[in-house]
C-alpha cells in the first residue's frame, strides 16, 4: 500500500486547529502519515496538537522562517510516497486522500492530482464551490491558474526534482510550488470531485483585498525568478489577458462568482 504524507503548517490559528486535524486522522485511508509543524503558537494551538499527539505521526515543534520553511522542514521528515499539506485553517473532506490515492494508482504517469473545495466561513458556513483549473505554465506564470491547495497531493519524485518550496517565500508558497512542479515536467490532471473546505477568515491570505497588494508583490518576485527579468506593462496586459481567460476556460467557477460572488471583499464574522 502506498504511503500518504500530509503536512499541516500551524501558527496561532487554534480557532480552527482541532477541525483541521480530525480531519485528517478521520479519513478511511489506511497509511497516512500525518506531521504537524508549529513554530511557537501562543494562543493555545499547541495544547490542542498535544491533545492529538498520540495520533500524529510526528510533531514538529521549532522556529521556522516561515511558512514554506516550516513545509519543507515537515516534508523533509516525510516518508510517503505522495504528499499533500493542509493549512491549519482548511479541512480535508471525507474520502479525500483514498480518491486521490485512487486516481494516481490508476494514472501512474500523473505527477499532480487537483480536486475541487468548497469554501467555507469562520463558522464552517459554506459560500460557495472553488474549481482547480488545468495546469498550462505559460498561463500559471502569468497567474491565470489556480489549483485549489488542500484539494492537491503530489508524488514524492516531482517534490523532490523540483526542490520543494522557496524557502523565502511569505504568500503564494503553494501557488509558486505548483509553477515548480510543472517546470520540473510534472503532469497535471484535474479530478471532478470536491475533497477539502478551504477556509476564508480575516487572518487569512486571501481573506481581505488589504492583503492583494502583497500577493501581487510576491507574484511579481515569483514572475522575476523564473522569466530572468522583472514585469513589463506587456506582461500586465498578458496577465489580465490570462485571467479572462481562466474564467472562459473553467466556467463552473465563474459561474460560482457570478452566483454567490467572489473570494475577496466578503461578509467574514461567524
Amino acid at each position: 500500500m502506498v504511503r500518504v504524507s500530509i503536512v499541516t503548517i500551524s501558527f496561532n490559528q487554534a480557532q480552527f486547529l482541532e477541525r483541521t486535524i480530525l480531519s485528517v486522522l478521520t479519513q478511511d485511508y489506511p497509511d497516512i502519515e500525518y506531521i504537524v509543524v508549529d513554530p511557537g503558537s501562543t494562543d493555545g494551538s499547541r495544547d490542542i496538537i498535544e491533545r492529538y499527539s498520540s495520533h500524529i505521526s510526528k510533531v514538529i515543534l521549532r522556529p521556522d522562517r516561515g511558512a514554506a520553511d516550516g513545509l519543507n522542514g515537515g516534508f523533509a521528515d516525510a516518508t510517503g510516497q505522495i504528499l499533500g499539506f493542509l493549512n491549519s485553517d482548511d479541512m480535508l473532506l471525507p474520502g479525500a486522500v483514498t480518491a486521490a490515492v485512487s486516481f494516481l494508482d490508476q494514472h501512474e504517469d500523473v505527477d499532480v492530482v487537483s480536486g475541487h473545495s468548497n469554501l467555507i466561513a469562520p463558522d464552517d458556513r459554506f459560500l460557495r464551490r472553488l474549481y482547480s483549473d488545468r495546469m498550462s505554465l505559460r498561463r500559471c506564470i502569468y497567474g491565470g491558474v489556480i489549483l485549489l491547495q488542500p484539494s492537491t497531493f503530489f508524488r514524492r519524485k516531482i517534490f523532490d526534482r523540483a526542490g520543494g518550496f522557496h524557502a523565502e517565500s511569505r504568500a503564494c508558497w503553494d501557488g509558486e510550488l505548483f509553477l515548480e512542479l510543472a517546470r520540473a515536467g510534472g503532469k497535471f490532471a484535474i479530478v471532478d470531485e470536491f475533497w477539502s473546505s478551504y477556509r476564508i477568515h480575516a487572518e487569512s491570505m486571501t481573506g481581505s483585498k488589504s492583503n492583494s497588494m502583497r500577493i501581487q508583490q510576491t507574484r511579481d518576485a515569483i514572475f522575476t525568478r523564473v522569466m530572468g527579468r522583472q514585469p513589463q506593462r506587456c506582461d500586465r496586459l498578458l496577465a489580465f489577458g490570462y485571467r479572462i481567460l481562466r474564467h472562459i476556460l473553467n466556467p463552473m467557477d465563474t459561474w460560482e462568482r457570478v452566483r454567490r460572488g467572489s473570494v475577496f471583499g466578503r461578509p467574514l464574522d461567524s
